[in-house]
């Protein structure tokens, strides 16, 4: 009998969120299949969610991760009445960074009404336009969302070769040829590099005002006193660590 194609969707998602781990930078903490213990708490009608166990997360089996994902991820992303390929495209990116940015982000790039819920109207445009086309431009979305995280330093190579696969298998099922399977690892490179930008630029900055308080002249920095230079670095540096903290307590 062959497979479903949410249970296609879903081995798919699997091999990317893997078994229990509890990463110390990671928002969503103790964490199995993909299930964090808030979501897992939720669905069990456990309140508050903090009185779940950790143990209790590392003990979710596959059968009930499977339920939780069709009914707050499939379902919500309208899985069943989409093309083949961006099924997965939609439902892996509803996983990795929530179904109402995930359908948000699509319902952009369709130029439709953007508010987070498929209805007719999206659905209408999506059949209109090559499956193919719509998996690639998602995908770019996706990754051009994820490189301006401030956890992307962290989690940046992994998010970037997970979003590469998807792509790859979502072309397959949406029946386009891709053309190459090597990873771009300059790419990569790159990608992950951006991820530390804002201190790049805020280190130069502090630097710069450092060197006009020693006297060093920099033409190119006319017009910005030492003071001026360093008080901004040090502003960009805790904003860019308030937000890391804020996005932890979410």
């Amino acid at each position: 009998m062959a497979k479903s194609r949410f249970d296609s969707c879903l081995d798919a998602v699997l091999k990317h969120e893997g078994g229990y781990v509890d990463h110390p930078s990671d928002p969503g903490g103790a964490t199995n299949l993909g299930i964090t213990r808030k979501t897992l708490a939720r669905w069990r009608q456990v309140s508050p969610w903090w009185s779940l166990s950790k143990t209790a997360v590392r003990d979710l089996q596959r059968a009930e991760a499977a339920q939780i994902y069709h009914a707050l991820y499939w379902d919500r992303v309208r899985g069943g009445q989409l093309p083949p390929g961006l099924d997965l495209a939609l439902f892996d990116f509803a996983v990795n960074s929530g179904p109402d940015r995930a359908v948000r982000m699509l319902q952009a790039e369709l130029g439709v009404v953007v508010d987070g819920q498929i209805g007719p109207l999206t659905l209408a445009t999506i059949a209109g336009r090559p499956a193919a086309t719509l998996v690639n431009a998602l995908c770019d979305r996706r990754l051009t969302f994820l490189n301006r995280l401030p956890t992307f330093a962290a989690f940046g190579r992994g998010w970037t070769a997970r979003v590469a696969v998807v792509r790859k298998t979502a072309l397959a099922s949406a029946g386009a040829v891709t053309t190459s399977s090597k990873p771009n690892h300059w790419r990569e490179t790159m990608d992950i590099l951006s991820g530390y930008k804002t201190y790049i630029v805020a280190l130069f900055m502090l630097l710069a005002g450092l060197a006009q308080v020693l006297g060093v002249d920099l033409p190119a920095l006319d017009g910005g006193s030492a003071g001026h230079l360093i008080m901004e670095a040090l502003a960009v540096l805790f904003l860019r660590k308030r937000l890391k903290g804020d996005i932890g307590r979410a």
